[in-house]
């Protein structure tokens, strides 16, 4: 038999791209992201919470909808090359659960307050100023209400309960969702003065940076979705983080802004940033720091004044390379909290241009200027300046409101890789599995 022909007979290997699962799980559904080593994105899902039940702070809502979303993720890939998954959920949103991680009450969501004066006083009397633990909505408020509940054996944030749903572990958090409960991310630990507001630090979940390797599937787990047994489980995030990852933003200078109903701005840094009168505390990412702050401003002051067709329309006959300059301040209402923290800081929206292109374009320069005074707070507190912005969010998409920040801010503008949260705890999940040998 000639030696061609023998060597054309010899059967291919083909190999498989291994692939990491990033979860979200946000205030309105579920999203699952399978990522490839190179970082692109090789497929994604998405369930609304609503299809499970009205109630989105339940958490057997949580899981069906999480469920679902891996189910059809899954179905799009070949199971076999996943190595790991991670999993974010919205910054500050607790909950109390037994030893076999059940929960004993229903959450308290990101946004709720805890309305226990004792409890607060307690906190503000010991933690330090700078602490994000501050607060009726901190995780620490929280893991203080819920430590009164008979037979509770701990107090996890949402991601850490989705993934111990994967790995059965529920004693394992991460630096990111952590920090509102009063974890000291500098030092790496939970910090002594936590104790003296009387929490119960056995309560607590043992902290890890985001990326790190937990451990693996459970069995039940693996048959349940029909991935291997070896798949790593990998420390999450919040879902904050978890979008500023997603767009590829890795250097320290690079910001990202979210242009959504509210304004907010992220940048990079080389050192913590913390200025708790603007809400600024800065999350920890491998060795550099997250810092960033919320306006007040954003699209739903535009909605106010405008429907999103009309935005459109008029934004296509606007002339963004000249300025009207009339200083607006655009707020729904008074108060800001950054850049500016006033409480009584009054909106300023007047005067009214007869046109209403003219009158859309004053509010574009103006949360324009609320932007680039915001990444100028930020660099006056201590972060690097500003070098690059990649843009989030539903205001990314107008091209006249891009070109007048542009102009503004005089810095590059870079496209972002997703905005997708998942595809930020999917990059988490490939640092995990490279860790675990898995790539």
């Amino acid at each position: 038999m000639p030696s061609s022909i023998a060597r054309n007979s010899t059967p291919r290997v083909r190999r498989v791209t291994s692939l990491a699962i990033g979860i979200d799980l946000g205030t309105s559904g579920s999203r699952a992201v399978a990522m490839r080593p190179d970082f692109s994105i090789a497929a994604h899902a998405a369930v609304p919470l609503e299809r499970f039940g009205a109630n989105g702070r339940d958490p057997a809502v949580w899981w069906a909808a999480v469920e679902a979303a891996l189910r059809e993720l899954l179905s799009q890939i070949d199971r076999n090359a996943v190595r790991a998954i991670a999993a974010d959920g919205t910054s500050g949103t607790l909950l109390p659960v037994d030893g076999a991680g059940r929960p004993l009450a229903e959450p308290l969501m990101y946004n709720d307050k805890v309305p226990d004066d004792a409890i607060l006083s307690a906190i503000a009397g010991t933690a330090p100023e700078a602490s994000a633990a501050h607060g009726a909505t901190s995780g620490l408020a929280k893991a203080l209400w819920f430590q009164r509940l008979p037979g509770v054996h701990a107090v996890l944030h949402q991601a850490d309960w989705v993934a111990g749903q994967f790995s059965g572990r529920f004693d394992v958090s991460d630096e990111n969702n952590s920090l509102k409960t009063g974890y000291d991310a500098e030092a790496r630990r939970w910090p002594e003065w936590i104790a003296a507001t009387g929490m119960r630090m056995e309560l607590l979940p043992a902290v890890v940076r985001p990326g790190s390797a937990t451990g693996g599937l459970t069995a039940a787990a693996a048959d349940l979705f029909g991935l291997p047994r070896d798949v790593t489980m990998v420390a999450g995030t919040t879902d904050g983080c978890a979008s500023f990852l997603a767009t590829g933003a890795a250097a320290a200078g690079d910001g990202v802004t979210a242009l959504g109903s509210s304004l907010t701005i992220k940048i990079l840094s080389d050192r913590p940033i913390s200025a708790p009168r603007y809400g600024i505390y800065s999350h920890r990412l491998g060795d550099a720091w997250l810092a960033g702050g919320a306006s007040n401003t954003g699209g739903k002051v535009l909605a106010r004044h405008f429907s999103l067709a009309r935005i459109i329309e008029l934004s296509a006959t606007i002339d963004s390379a000249t300025e009207i300059g009339l200083d607006y301040y655009p707020l729904g209402s008074p108060g800001e909290r950054f850049p500016i923290a006033d409480p009584a800081l009054q909106p300023r929206l007047l005067p009214r241009p007869q046109s209403d292109a003219d009158y859309l374009k004053a509010m574009l320069e103006g949360i324009a200027a609320i932007e680039t005074l915001g990444y100028q707070r930020l660099a006056e507190l201590g972060a690097p300046r500003l070098t690059s912005v990649r843009s989030v969010g539903g205001g990314a998409a107008n091209a006249a409101w891009t070109a007048i920040r542009r102009r503004k801010l005089g810095v590059d503008f870079l496209q972002a890789l997703s905005d997708e949260a998942a595809a930020g705890t999917a990059r988490l999940a490939l640092t995990g599995a490279n860790e675990a040998g898995q790539l």
